[in-house]
Formats: structure tokens, sequence, C-alpha cells
């Protein structure tokens, strides 16, 4: 099969790209492993479709942490605004929450898709149609001396093997999170064969698995009664704070939930990459947790040293400071009898609660995943030098971001700089075949 330009991935960063370069007139095809397209990012969206947020561009670069300064020229030309500017195209019309994400009007990411869809299937004048072909899994490149360079794409169908040759390509397979709807990783080797260094890929926006407190267990995790008494409880008003072995600190408030195996949640999602790679140093990391951030510590103190006659300690803290419920589950669970029965040591405690967290939960189970194909193999326009005509795109490259709209910004700002960088590429090899 000849196409001129082949996308591998239906997800927002291939769908971008092949909306940029049908735009221009070239004829591009999508190819899938899945039965439809879009599905991880229609899963996302059953919470609410976050598509980007509302802060300035100056603080929102800075979210992408190490890779702020090469992500910066591609959320220059497609950023927060961009975002919200394409979906009014496609007939949504978004709102800026109170916690300045970007959201749909109706909250869904379904609409949105198939409108998506539509228009990329029946472009406005001037643009191409484009093709999709589903349950297409790519296996790598495979040699075909009829093809451009030698190699043609390599695809297993549910009719058996084929072969795709086409002018450019734009691989966008995305990392290796959420591996039933489609981005499993499985690219790696195959890129790392061919000349492109790609970094590790680790879980991001993930939970972490909690090391016994010593006073219920001896190893690990939740003790019995507290993992299935409050098991996917949420921790509401806490606030997190941890300092790594480099210096870099974290302190915010916010919510998570416990797990049967530890945490996770909006508020540990957040401080995930700073804390995952502290275990990676140090095979441990103890983040500290506020548990009345509305009180300061001489308050929680005062309360704390107040007699409580026969009440007990559980009462005592009810009433004095509305500590109750999993809270204070959660100090019975890590405090030994000693420290809860001192009313210095547990206002201390209240406000500083140690929790040690041994290891990331496995990456298939995280919102996202870093790493992947490094900056240094591609061109200002996400080609790859070693194999030209071949471009990257969205979360299979090696940047990270927290959730809150800047995932999905990436990946469609990505998409689309592939794109671009497709479209010239192509000009470029038709001015230079014209001579």
């Amino acid at each position: 099969m000849n196409v001129d330009v082949a996308v591998i991935g239906g997800g927002p960063a291939g769908l971008m790209a092949a909306e940029v370069i049908a735009r221009a007139g070239h004829a591009v095809h999508v190819f899938d492993a899945m039965p439809s397209v879009g599905r991880k990012f229609l899963l996302a969206g059953k919470g609410g479709m976050n598509l980007t947020h509302a802060e300035p561009l100056a603080p929102f670069v800075q979210r992408y942490a190490e890779r702020t300064e090469v992500m910066r020229p591609m959320l220059e030309r497609f950023g927060p605004q961009a975002v919200r500017d394409w979906a009014a195209g496609l007939g949504i019309d978004t709102f800026v929450g109170s916690s300045s994400r970007v959201f749909p009007a109706d909250m869904k990411a379904a609409p949105l898709l198939r409108a998506w869809l539509h228009r990329l299937r029946h472009p406005d004048a001037g643009g191409a149609p484009v093709g999709f072909h589903m349950r297409h899994r790519w296996q790598g490149w495979k040699t075909d001396l009829e093809s451009i360079g030698g190699d043609a794409l390599h695809f297993t169908t549910p009719h058996g093997e084929t072969t795709v040759r086409a002018r450019a390509t734009v691989l966008a397979l995305g990392g290796a999170s959420w591996a039933r709807l489609g981005s499993d990783g499985a690219w790696v080797p195959w890129l790392q064969a061919a000349g492109v260094a790609v970094a590790p890929l680790q879980p991001s926006n993930c939970g972490f698995d909690v090391a016994a407190s010593g006073v219920h267990v001896a190893g690990e995790g939740w003790s019995a009664f507290f993992r299935e008494r409050f098991s996917g409880q949420p921790l509401k008003s806490v606030a997190l704070d941890f300092t790594d072995s480099l210096g870099h600190r974290f302190n915010r408030r916010g919510e998570f939930v416990v797990t049967g195996s530890g945490i996770e949640g909006s508020l540990i999602y957040a401080a995930s990459a700073l804390i995952r790679d502290e275990i990676a140093r140090s095979s441990s990391a103890t983040i500290h947790l506020d548990l009345l951030p509305d009180h300061s510590a001489e308050q929680v103190a005062a309360h704390t040293a107040h007699p409580r006659g026969a009440r007990s300690l559980s009462a005592h803290l009810k009433s004095r400071l509305g500590l109750g419920g999993i809270k204070m589950a959660l100090l019975n669970e890590l405090l030994d009898k000693a420290t809860l029965h001192d009313p210095q040591a547990l206002a201390q405690r209240i406000k500083a609660l140690p929790l040690t967290l041994l290891r990331p939960r496995p990456i298939d189970e995280a919102i996202s995943s870093a790493g992947g194909v490094a900056f240094e193999s591609l061109d200002e326009q996400l080609m790859v030098r070693e194999r030209p005509g071949q471009f990257c795109a969205g979360e299979m490259l090696d940047w990270e971001a927290p959730t809150g709209g800047y995932l999905l910004t990436a990946c469609l700002g990505s998409g689309w700089a592939a794109g671009q960088g497709v479209v010239r590429w192509l000009a470029e090899q038709g001015r230079s075949g014209s001579k």
C-alpha cells in the first residue's frame, strides 16, 4: 500500500498532526491498533473533559519542568488559547472552572471527538479527507526496496500482515500507561534499533505504595483493619510537604485517596515526579501531611494539651479539633501509643505526619508516563535526525506535566508542530525533486 503521509496513532497528537497535514492538501492515512480512535481521550474525559488551563502562558510552560525550554516554542504556537479556539471551531464552547481548568460547556469528550472526526473525514474546501485504518498494529519497519529509504511500515491486522509505504510518517504512539487503550510502549525497541535515543518510560501522575508504620505490621502496606475500612476513602483538606535529597520542595494543599496498597489522587499526582525520582535515588521517600492546615501549630498544641477527663482520645480530638474519621484512623495507623498520648508530640504529628512511600504504582496504572523519545534525536520540526521523513509527537516524547489540561495541550501542540514539520518537509522534497 502506498500513501502520501502515514500517521500512526489515533490519539490527540496523531489526529492533530493529521488535521494540519490534510489541511495543506496532502492525503493522510491514520493507522491505529484499536477498533476506534481516541480511546484514552474519551476515558480521560469521563469525569469532565479538562482541555487546557487558563493561566498565563509564562507560568503555563513552567509546568513542564526540565522540558520547559524545548516545549515553549510548540506551546507559543499552539498553546492554551489555541486549544480553546480549535474547540470553538468544532462548535464546542468552553468555560474556565474555579481552578482555572478549561472544560467543554457540556463537560463531555465524546461530542468534541465526533465533531473532530467528522471534520477530518469531510474537510472544508482545500483540505484533503483523512483515511482511517483501524486494528492496524505497528510492528516497526520492514526492509522494502520499493519504499523510500528501503524501509516500509510493518503492520499486523486481523487479516494478516501488511506493509505501507509513505513519503512521510508521524509516530504518535503514546507512552506506556493504560495499555488496554493502545499505548503500551511496544515501540521503544524499534526506535532504539533505528538509532533513536529513548529515555526509559516511567509512571507519571501516579499513586504510590506505602511502607508499614511498624505499629501494626512488619514489612509494608497498611494494616488489614485500615485497608479494609478505609481503602477508597478520600483525605480532604490536607497539605502535603516534601523536600527531596537535592533540596527541591513541594508544599501544597489538596486531597487524595487511600488505596489498598497506598495513596493516589490529585495532590499525590502533583508531587509524583519529585517523589518518584527521590525513590529512585534513595529507595524510599517520606512525605509529611498536615491534617489540619486551617489550624496553626499553636492552636493544635493548645487543643491537644487541654484536659480530656474521661473522654477517649478520639472523642477529645473530635470535640476540640473536629478531627475524626479517616484522619483519626491515620493517626492510629501511623503513630505508636506513646506519641498518641503525648499532647506535644501528637500536636506535632497532626501538623506534620510522616508517611514513607516505597515505590510508584505500575506504569500501566498511571495517568501518564514520563520518558520517551529524546528531543536530542529530533530536529526543531520533531523529525527524527537519523530517519528523514519520520516525525514524532505526543506522549511518546520525553516530557511530563501535571494533570490540569497540561497533558492534553502538549499532545495537541506537539501534534500541530509535527504536522507543520511534515508539510514543510514535503514542500522541500517537492522543490528538490523539481530541480
